[in-house]
């Protein structure tokens, strides 16, 4: 299990290369869900999202020999930004394997940080490609399944639980579970009496399915939100979620897409569906606790194009 001490070092390893972003109370979100509502800006973040706290710890964590020898990433988008962004930054050439649902914008962004960028036809053969990749010498720096990355995500946690007004319930988006991980390994620290809750959507149900099985297991994956498509959580994701989650809640596709808009017009955020996707699960959290709730969303990121939310407006009939 990640500590507060593991977290901790991160943000001094990682402090002065990601930016500290702000936690604010929102006055629009307050009055949609009509309790207190306090937002971590993570879309603020350098590469668009929390991702690049956990690559960075990761980077600055490689020797010599495997700085030299590169790196190599798979992700539906935030996590590939984030590597290529950062290794150019620190030096270290980086290879980004993708699946070909990425949206277009995270490949163009990657390459143009100066990444490889290879394409496969889903998760599940880019997870087999960085597999092949890594035998050849490349270091892997895996989005979740890893501690250090685990704890670089958690200064997210750190922040939020140092800069935050009294909060009740923190709501934080689920891909495979590195993100609210280490945010929750961090509030139990900091702010034991808060709870946390993840947010999936359906379709990228890779950690409530493991909690219903009791631990990992392949999922399919349907969602248009493929920042949050993890083909599986990890074992140590898993564990932190299962001892330090009050609960996963998985919401339909339309109505995180929804999320997107009414953070847009309520909150003057542009975020993308990952993090849409708190807005419809805060609903049901006070559903369940009461209006006595102060709500923690952490807006995990915003890399997403017009077109991409026109498209699934559309698509979705929302307007």
């Amino acid at each position: 299990m990640i500590g507060i001490p593991e977290i901790e070092a991160a943000a001094e390893r990682i402090a002065g290369h990601v930016v500290r972003t702000p936690t604010l109370p929102s006055p629009g979100l307050s009055g949609l869900l009509g309790v207190p509502v306090t937002t971590k800006l993570e879309l603020l973040q350098r590469t668009g999202s929390f991702k690049s706290r956990g690559a960075t710890a990761k980077l600055l964590s490689l020797s010599e020999a495997e700085r030299a020898a590169g790196v190599v990433a798979v992700s539906g988008g935030n996590h590939g930004i984030a590597l290529a962004v950062m290794s150019a930054a620190l030096d270290v050439k980086a290879t980004v394997v993708m699946p070909r649902s990425a949206p277009a914008r995270s490949v163009e962004i990657a390459r143009d940080a100066g990444a490889s960028v290879r394409l496969t036809d889903g998760m599940d053969e880019a997870f087999a490609l960085v597999g092949r990749l890594r035998d050849e010498g490349l270091t892997l720096v895996h989005p979740f399944d890893d501690p250090v990355v685990v704890a670089g995500q958690g200064t997210v946690g750190l922040e939020f639980a140092d800069d935050a007004d009294e909060v009740t319930d923190v709501l934080v988006s689920v891909g495979g579970g590195g993100l609210i991980a280490g945010v929750a390994a961090a509030l139990r620290a900091r702010r034991p009496g808060v709870r946390v809750w993840g947010v999936e959507t359906e379709g990228a149900e890779a950690m409530s399915r493991a909690l219903a099985a009791g631990g990992p297991v392949p999922v399919q994956l349907s969602s248009v939100v493929t920042t949050l498509s993890a083909p599986t959580v990890s074992q140590l994701t898993y564990d932190h979620v299962s001892e330090l989650v009050t609960e996963v809640l998985v919401v339909p596709d339309r109505e995180a897409v929804r999320g997107c808009l009414d953070l847009a017009e309520h909150a003057k955020v542009w975020a993308e569906p990952a993090a849409g996707c708190l807005l419809p699960a805060a609903r049901r959290v006070l559903e369940r606790v009461g209006p006595e709730a102060r709500l923690g969303l952490v807006v995990c990121g915003g890399n997403v194009t017009t077109g991409d939310v026109r498209g699934w407006s559309e698509r979705f009939g929302l307007r």
